[in-house]
């Protein structure tokens, strides 16, 4: 089916495009969506009332009355001295469930709310299905959240908590994603990893850095990705607001995995070699072998003139270390983004006079078992 240019819609891999108004959440093709292209907002249309990522609702194609929140986003960007150069970190933890998944999920569930879902789906390593649970309660929807058995126990507190029924599967995290599947043939499946509107609330967080940079671009963006949904949100919102003429260049993308999951950094770097054995890293959050959108991360990466690296299990622990002395409890994925940040500054991609930030995705209460035996 053909929707109208200006519509927002849904777009498969085979180009084949669909509306709103159903709850789909792959294409017919079996691969993942995205939403049409959207127009940038201007400075005037940033809500300034609102203190939440609903600011840009402007970009963001969720009716207003539908709208699930519990205060996500806007989120601070603290600048900081860093190997002798002025470095901006975005707090991602200060989101209600204490994680960056928290953007995507309150505009996914919005849109899914308004399509009268009652009851959905998650698969998750943990943050994600502790984000799911949070506004799923909130929203009036019954939420089933299936992890993987070595979920940390802090995780699984907080999706019960909120009520979502929790299913642990004796399998690695990718199991887990085939089980999901599986199991979508009875209730509806509402991934973060597949979802299209998860990407309409991560690339909020590009917004708020064009804001509080005085309505411009950095030069760079420091991210660790497993899924790659933060790397698509500011490639999808840096696109919106250069086409609107509010950015006169697109930032890189600078992304850092760790070496055993490094799917998305093997693509960007044409890697013909067998992938590395998947042994357990500390960055449990960044552990996906076979990103959904491998493809749509890569190009992102790529058009951006970014970078993509494999880090290793020392060079993450040395990196929390470092966060933990600056005093920022960030969960162990987040120091891969660190240790990325301190090689495109050793290997001179980043630049002395350039601005850059570097997003931490979450936060150390999440992960006590691991600090634990870190510290």
């Amino acid at each position: 089916m053909t929707q109208p240019k200006d519509t927002p819609h849904l777009v498969d891999r085979s180009g084949r495009s669909y509306g709103l108004a159903e709850p789909r959440w792959r294409g017919e093709d079996g691969g993942p969506l995205m939403l049409s292209p959207l127009s940038g907002i201007t400075p005037s249309q940033v809500d300034a009332t609102e203190r939440s990522l609903w600011r840009y609702g402007a970009a963001i194609p969720v009716n207003p009355a539908a709208r699930v929140s519990l205060g996500e986003g806007f989120t601070p960007q603290v600048p900081l001295d860093w190997q002798g150069r002025k470095i901006h970190f975005k707090l991602e933890w200060f989101n209600p469930t204490s994680s960056f998944k928290d953007r995507g999920t309150a505009v996914m569930v919005s849109h899914l709310a308004s399509l009268g879902v009652t009851e959905l789906l998650e698969d998750s390593s943990g943050n994600g299905g502790s984000s799911v649970s949070a506004y799923c309660v909130a929203a009036g929807i019954q939420a089933k959240i299936l992890a993987p058995a070595t979920m940390s126990e802090a995780k699984i507190l907080q999706c019960r908590a909120f009520g979502a029924d929790v299913e642990l599967y004796p399998g690695t995290r990718d199991e887990v994603a085939e089980e999901a599947l599986r199991q979508s043939a009875s209730v509806f499946y509402a991934s973060h990893n597949w979802h299209p509107f998860f990407l309409q609330g991560t690339k909020t967080i590009a917004y708020e850095m064009w804001e509080m940079l005085g309505f411009r671009a950095p030069d760079n963006v420091v991210l660790v990705a497993g899924a790659g949904s933060v790397v698509l949100g500011c490639d999808i919102a840096f696109t919106e607001l250069l086409e609107a003429g509010q950015i006169d260049r697109r930032p890189r993308l600078l992304v850092g995995q760790p070496e055993s999951w490094a799917a998305i950094a093997d693509g960007v770097n044409g890697s013909s070699t067998a992938p590395s054995p998947r042994t357990p890293t500390i960055a449990e959050g960044a552990s996906i072998s076979a990103p959904v959108r491998l493809r749509e991360v890569v190009d992102a990466i790529r058009r951006s003139n970014g970078a993509a690296i494999a880090i290793d299990e020392e060079s993450i622990r040395a990196s929390l270390r470092q966060l933990l002395a600056r005093g920022l409890y960030a969960e162990p994925t987040s120091a891969v983004a660190v240790a990325a940040l301190d090689r495109y500054i050793a290997n001179g991609t980043i630049g002395a006079d350039e601005t850059t930030i570097v997003v931490l995705t979450g936060s150390a209460l999440k992960a006590a078992d691991t600090m634990a035996a870190l510290i």
